[in-house]
């Protein structure tokens, strides 16, 4: 009787990424003044990846997060979230596709200025339709969870900056999406506050699974992720996989 074939060691089965771009492009315009943006992106993002994607102005990063993110669709190529073609869908369902899987972090922090942090980081489940205590509790554990549920009745402007982006972070994980997509994250920041809020994302990524898709130009924030993504001219350049940060190197 023939023994079933064991797996070579080091090689695990493979698994199908959580996001997949095949030959994806984007043409903005027509005739005179049509730009192609991206001009077939190849890109697959294995689930409880951290990512950071790099580029020059105008190659195409931050075309493919807003694709990436389903704030924007492919002029030709494959889209695949979670086994499912996105390119296919329109604009109602991607909104509620984003509502219930990804989570978005902005340089600028976007919050509303007049509304406490608790507040703001359970705008995305008033939108759901949350009841009033189901908000207040996800919004109170998302608000711990980045070292801020002191503060839950402070507005933005008595926070610092630090203080405001941690807030952001709340809002985009009080949902508990798959993917958390984060711009910048740490533009706005110094030194010392830019690392407080990488390791915040590492954290989340490490325990709790969450898949991280960051756009950076500072390679000292790069540095946090396990995979750095570099476009040029609306093409992947190349791709460096990288042991992170604080991170045990297995033995082979």
């Amino acid at each position: 009787m023939a023994s079933n074939p064991q797996p070579v060691h080091g090689a695990p089965a493979a698994v199908a990424p959580l996001i997949s771009l095949k030959g994806v492009t984007k043409v903005y315009g027509s005739g005179a003044t049509m730009f192609q943006a991206l001009k077939g992106v190849d890109l697959d993002i294995a689930g409880g990846d951290f990512v950071a994607v790099m580029g020059p102005s105008g190659s195409g990063k931050s075309t493919t997060m807003n694709i990436l993110g389903c704030l924007d669709v492919p002029s030709g190529g494959e889209f695949m979230f979670r086994g499912h073609h996105i390119e296919t869908l329109d604009r109602d369902q991607r909104a509620l596709l984003r509502r219930k899987y990804l989570g978005f972090v902005f340089q600028g922090f976007n919050l509303l200025s007049r509304t406490s942090a608790l507040e703001n980081v359970e705008l995305p489940l008033l939108y759901r339709g949350e009841d009033k205590k189901a908000r207040r509790e996800l919004g109170m554990a998302a608000l711990d969870k980045v070292g801020l549920a002191d503060w839950w009745d402070h507005t933005p402007a008595e926070l610092s900056g630090g203080q405001q982006q941690r807030v952001a972070i709340a809002r985009a994980i009080v949902t508990s999406p798959d993917v958390l997509l984060a711009d910048e994250p740490t533009g706005n920041l110094d030194s010392e506050r830019s690392v407080e809020i990488m390791e915040l994302l590492t954290g989340l990524n490490r325990d709790a699974g969450i898949t991280v898709l960051m756009v950076t130009h500072e390679p000292d924030m790069a540095a946090f992720a396990r995979t750095v993504v570099h476009f040029k001219d609306g093409l992947v350049e190349r791709i460096e996989s990288r042991h992170r940060q604080g991170e045990k190197v297995e033995a082979d």
